[in-house]
């Protein structure tokens, strides 16, 4: 028995590339303990802490661990061999194996947190998914997927440069290359660039929904479909205007659906023959007709006489109606005209239409005969 300790105890004490044999074996146990760690810490994570995010209503805190669990498991590993690396107290000569060791460590530390944020964008793409399910617009499912592989790719895109540098190479070159590069492709793709930013601007302002009746510029109709670059508009004439989300997001829009209830003002015009009294009587018999009327809102309206106009006295009738729907404002209005012609002619007054006078008149010495000869004609 003493013999084989001896043996053992030389054993440990022998090189292999000026390291003990006993620092060799003291990293493998490390190695291993940690490896029997992370068997202990995936199971602690399944039995343990999953069962206890599972009895909360939200979705989020079973996503982030189902997430981040892969992760943190490797993450123990990468601890082991830190911790190995410096047991085993690499030499720096001939070759700097330490230096590189520890490189290796760092790219380690850079792939599991890029696989870490790599995984938590699904974390942020339901949260997304809950909020674009509440819009009507298909706008945003298209956006969504095209946010969850930006960052995705964003996220590999770091995850390599920083493996780059840790492995001691320059990347200001690369990042020069990549710069100018980028500059030409962003000026390639400059107008579906704007295209994509005003998708995002009609996302976060709704200025409308798919349905809408809305008015931008020259352009006037419903809004039929708000694509991933441009919307599409069926004007009244049953043509499809296509407009490029970056000219409608710097547009003026004009939402008509948006409106509560829709205005009726009409200048109602009865000839210059109409009494104070008749005008009184006319007014005051308009203004309970819409008090009255099932189609007209009643915190607000106007019936005045507020004009000596050229050809009448005006009275101005401002209201407005219960309904938004084109028919049903078109059926209001014209029954509000028809009641007011209604009213006028019981009352006997005519209403007024455009006309002028046109005095005729001879030579001088025909004046009179003239005048008496020609009464004032309408015309």
């Amino acid at each position: 028995m003493s013999d084989f300790l001896e043996a053992l105890d030389a054993l440990f004490h022998e090189t292999f590339l000026g390291i003990g044999v006993g620092r060799f074996a003291a990293a493998f146990g490390i190695i291993v303990a940690f490896l029997i760690l992370k068997k202990v810490f995936g199971h602690v994570f399944v039995n343990v802490i999953f069962p206890l995010a599972t009895r909360t209503q939200s979705r989020y805190d079973d996503e982030f661990l189902n997430c981040i669990r892969k992760p943190a498991e490797l993450l123990v590993i990468i601890i082991g061999l830190f911790i190995a690396v410096q047991v085993l107290q690499l030499p720096t000569a001939p070759v700097d194996i330490r230096r590189g060791a520890h490189a290796l460590l760092k790219v380690l530390v850079t792939f599991d947190i890029g696989w870490a944020l790599f995984n938590l964008v699904s974390l942020l793409d339901i949260f997304l998914s809950g909020w674009v399910s509440k819009t009507e617009s298909p706008l945003d499912d298209h956006l969504l997927p095209f946010i969850r592989k930006s960052l995705r790719a964003f996220i590999i895109f770091l995850a390599v440069i920083m493996t780059i540098q840790n492995l001691g190479y320059s990347i200001s070159g690369l990042l020069a290359s990549l710069g100018i590069g980028g500059l030409a492709v962003a000026l390639a793709a400059k107008d579906t660039l704007s295209n994509v930013f005003g998708s995002f601007m009609i996302i976060l302002d709704r200025p409308f929904h798919i349905g809408d009746w809305v008015k931008a510029g020259d352009m006037e109709g419903v809004v039929e479909e708000v694509g991933f670059r441009s919307t599409k508009i069926r004007t009244f004439a049953k043509t499809l205007i296509t407009v490029p989300n970056n000219i409608i997001a710097n547009l003026a829009v004009d939402n008509f659906s948006r409106m509560p209830k829709r205005r009726i003002k009409l200048n109602v015009g009865v000839t210059y023959e109409t009494g104070p009294a008749q005008m009184r009587r006319a007014v005051s018999r308009i203004r309970d007709m819409l008090a009255s009327h099932p189609a007209i809102q009643q915190d607000f309206f106007l019936v005045n006489f507020n004009d000596f106009g050229a050809s009448s006295l005006d009275i101005m009738v401002y209201c407005f109606t219960t309904t938004t729907v084109w028919e049903e404002y078109l059926a209001a209005r014209q029954d509000i005209c028809l009641k007011i012609m209604d009213i006028l002619d019981e009352l006997g007054l005519e209403i007024a239409f455009p006309s002028h006078s046109v005095y005729l008149r001879g030579r001088e010495g025909e004046k009179d005969g003239a005048a008496s000869a020609s009464p004032a004609l309408p015309a």
